[in-house]
């Protein structure tokens, strides 16, 4: 996280983003709808078909009221048929009256009946569409390449992805709504331009400065936005750490409460200093707006009223007309505005979007061979030089060295010397820089990463803690086997972790962890036995143990290995461990520096050799002594 008072301010825009700019963003309007489209057909046509009814509503409702005025005024010129309202209904005099009343009635019911419906559909489409994204979003990111789960920039990527999947479901109903708004204008304006033409053009005057106002300003939120990422990453990061249960003990005992808070507030007032001025801006702007809105309004209301009073206009006329141009009034400037709110909302559909062509580089060849099953000579790093994405560091370089099959090999080595990026490259989850890494001759760039991970089984020492049943945290090792019983309780048996699940209240299906209602934790320890079953539920050609047992106690670690030995016996294994009781097992040991091979062979030889690995060994064993 970096230091608070070194953050600079967001850039402000001098200027608003051009029309192109605008139409190029609204291109992923078209993916949105179609998003919308696969998600429910039915719910999608059945939403477009009410908001048709509804938007010829108003003008209906308009024109019933005209309808009623002038029958009012047609009425009170007549004779009466009587002093008693029955004298006018038994005369007829009432009956075009009740007929209108009636018409404007059902338009009111029926107006209502659909905006009801109209906001369940949306309502159940937006929350399907959310679960759409959602799984697309999962199933994208379930694709990239660990590079990418390590890189800084894409976190901001995947973070900006994650709010407008869950945040953009708004815009939906608003797409929809501005469809039926356009629809309803042009009923509105053709009854308008029958009476007076020349009225709409004052429709510009009240609505362009708005237009303006809006652009500018959603472009400024998106910026900030957009500039602020990392902060409010680093807001979720604080948030978390200050509240949940894996941080709570150490958050005591270091008294690290009120830092925590202090950091966040900090952080999050800055924030709010920012969005404060943008809606500050936009509340000042708005009300000029809104006031040359009003007074373009009450000039036309004028003239319509001057031509009622002169006799061109009836008095229905006068309410048709008056009414007609508010809300044409108040339309065009929600369409236009929704126009630059939905651009606006496209620059954030394009954070979305732009995650999902992020594409991995760690490819499966057109024609990918087999993952030897079983290994029958052996793993070879051939002169294996790599280094991370967007560093010019060499992690390992000039590497080689056999993993014959059957063989159980150690890596050791000060932290950075290269050991887990070793484990990355021979899981492919990573491709070497230079040099090439093959079994049984066959180069791991032309196997499938998914075949390769099927036929690993790897636990490193940040393993996960799945909040899931006790079976299903095993389960996971092999996912297609979750069901197996029979082959989770052998997994679980030859990691020692069936001892663990014994004590469990409910066994094999005990919520795990302390994330949800009646969920039972484990030590470190025993979490670690549970995450060993996971290799071994596997049952793969190669066993890779990144710090194993760092959880674990001597005689547990003893235990584990013992088994492990038996059960590794014909299949080849690598061990990252600091601890020499381990790495001893080992039939060869690697001792690395700098991602180089400083020493090679057996514990005893290497003891003997009196070089790095006796010193560490010697420095190790002297504080058991």
């Amino acid at each position: 996280m970096s230091d608070l008072p070194g953050r600079r301010p967001p850039p402000i825009p001098e200027t608003t983003p051009t029309l192109r700019d605008q139409l190029d963003n609204l291109a992923h309007l078209g993916r949105l709808i179609a998003q919308i489209w696969r998600t429910s057909k039915g719910l999608t046509t059945a939403s477009i078909v009410l908001r048709l009814l509804a938007a010829v509503q108003p003008v209906a409702v308009l024109y019933a009221a005209k309808l009623i005025v002038d029958e009012v005024v047609r009425l009170t010129a007549i004779t009466p048929p009587g002093p008693t309202i029955l004298d006018w209904f038994n005369a007829g005099a009432l009956n075009g009256m009740i007929g209108f009343l009636a018409l404007e009635l059902a338009l009111v019911l029926a107006n209502d009946l659909v905006a009801r419906v109209t906001g369940l559909v949306d309502s159940v489409l937006s929350e399907l569409h959310s679960n759409q994204v959602s799984v697309e979003l999962m199933e994208h990111a379930a694709r990239l390449d660990l590079q990418h789960f390590e890189s800084a920039e894409y976190q901001d990527r995947l973070e900006r992805a994650r709010r407008q999947a869950a945040g953009r479901n708004a815009l939906l109903s608003q797409i929809f709504g501005q469809a039926q708004d356009i629809i309803t204008v042009f009923t509105l304006a053709a009854g308008l331009f029958f009476y007076a033409p020349w009225l709409i053009l004052l429709l510009p005057l009240s609505f362009i400065p708005s237009v303006w106002g809006e652009a500018r300003f959603n472009s400024l939120a998106y910026m900030l936005s957009r500039w602020r990422t990392p902060e409010r990453r680093e807001l979720e990061y604080l948030r978390h750490i200050g509240a949940s249960a894996e941080t709570a003990k150490e958050v005591k005992l270091f008294g690290l409460g009120g830092y925590l808070v202090t950091r966040f507030k900090k952080l999050a007032h800055q924030i709010f200093i920012e969005n404060r001025r943008v809606a500050t801006l936009r509340a000042s702007w708005g009300a000029l707006f809104s006031a040359i809105a009003s007074l373009a309004y009450y000039a036309a209301y004028g003239y319509i009223v001057w031509r009622t009073i002169t006799g061109a206009f009836t008095l229905g006329d006068l309410a048709f007309l008056s009414g007609s141009f508010l809300r044409l009034n108040g339309l065009f400037q929600r369409i236009l505005l929704g126009f630059t709110q939905i651009a606006g909302q496209s620059m954030y559909l394009d954070d979305l979007f732009s995650f999902f062509q992020i594409e991995p580089t760690v490819l499966a060849p057109a024609d990918a061979k087999p993952f030897p099953a079983p290994i029958r000579s052996g793993i070879v790093f051939d002169n294996v030089g790599f280094k991370y994405p967007e560093t010019n560091t060499w992690v390992v370089r000039n590497l080689s060295f056999v993993l014959p099959a059957g063989e159980t090999l150690a890596l050791v080595g000060e932290n950075g010397a290269g050991k887990t990026t070793i484990v990355k490259l021979l899981t492919r989850l990573y491709d070497p820089s230079e040099g090439r890494i093959t079994i049984d001759e066959v180069d791991l760039k032309d196997m499938a990463p998914v075949d390769i991970h099927t036929h690993v089984g790897v636990i490193f020492q940040d393993f996960i803690r799945y909040s899931f049943s006790a079976r299903d945290n095993i389960g996971v090792g092999r996912i297609e086997a979750r069901e197996d019983q029979t082959r989770i309780d052998t997994a679980a048996e030859q990691s020692l972790a069936d001892g663990v699940i014994a004590k469990l209240p409910k066994g094999y299906d005990q919520q795990l962890g302390r994330l949800f209602r009646q969920g039972r934790d484990l030590s470190g320890g025993e979490w670690q036995k549970v995450a060993i079953a996971r290799a071994y539920m596997r049952d793969a050609e190669l066993i890779i143990l990144d710090e194993p047992t760092a959880a674990l106690d001597a005689k547990a670690e003893a235990e584990v290995f013992a088994r492990f030995k038996s059960l590794a016996a014909g299949k080849s294994a690598v061990i990252i461990s600091h601890r020499f009781s381990t790495v001893r097992m080992a039939d060869r040991i690697l001792v690395l520096d700098n991602g180089a091979i400083l020493e090679a062979g057996t514990h005893e030889q290497l003891v003997a050799l009196k070089g790095r690995y006796a010193e560490l060994f010697e420095l190790q064993a002297a504080g058991y002594r």
